[in-house]
């Protein structure tokens, strides 16, 4: 079973590159969907949020508040690292739970995990390879205020609170350019398929 770490900045196209590996094939796990399960009303994870962060951060039904969270954390590299030592080793627990299913369920499966923050968590991870998708900063930026409706602060703090660019390409063993249009992320994300396949 390959094991391939899709990673890359906020707005990058990411989610295009491991939507279309998903219609060739690949069993993509979700890393954002875990941080949104292990958080879930009642786990362990979101009683240790509102023990560091304060129950501000719980909504009335009892979920996580993202936005209050995001407010508190943002900019402020000592508390993002506090709430990621709370967060990433159920996400890392989870994960490899999900690789193990994806393997068991079917062993010449093609596992993508699609993970924002590889370079800030599980860089070490016996991945047998490492896609970054790579569009530069400030079209990340522009598609942040134009596709997300940020204001273009907003938008440059979520682009400074992930690893910068050249950490990310430094782990990179394939590299996807996302600047372009669709079209060409899609082919680019074609002819990785078939170097995968082809292994």
């Amino acid at each position: 079973m390959p094991l391939i770490a899709l990673t890359g900045g906020i707005a990058s196209g990411k989610s295009t590159i491991a939507r279309r590996l998903a219609e060739k094939g690949a069993v993509v796990v979700d890393a954002d969907q875990i941080v949104r399960d292990v958080q879930a009303p009642g786990s362990p994870v979101l009683r240790g949020i509102e023990e560091a962060f304060g129950e501000e951060v719980i909504g009335a039904d009892g979920s996580l508040d993202r936005p209050a969270l995001g407010a508190k954390v943002f900019g402020d590299p000592v508390l993002l690292a506090k709430l990621n030592a709370i967060v990433h080793p159920a996400v890392g627990a989870e994960s490899r739970r999900r690789f193990e299913e994806a393997l068991a369920a079917d062993p010449d499966a093609v596992v993508v995990y699609d993970v924002p923050l590889l370079v800030e968590a599980r860089p070490d991870d016996p991945w047998d390879l490492i896609v970054v998708a790579h569009a530069p900063a400030s079209v990340r930026r522009q598609r942040l205020v134009e596709l997300r409706g940020m204001d273009e602060r907003a938008a440059q703090e979520r682009i400074d609170a992930q690893a910068s660019d050249d950490r990310r390409l430094a782990i990179a063993d394939v590299v996807i350019d996302t600047a372009g249009d669709l079209a060409h992320t899609e082919e680019q994300t074609d002819a990785l398929w078939e170097r995968i396949r082809a292994k």
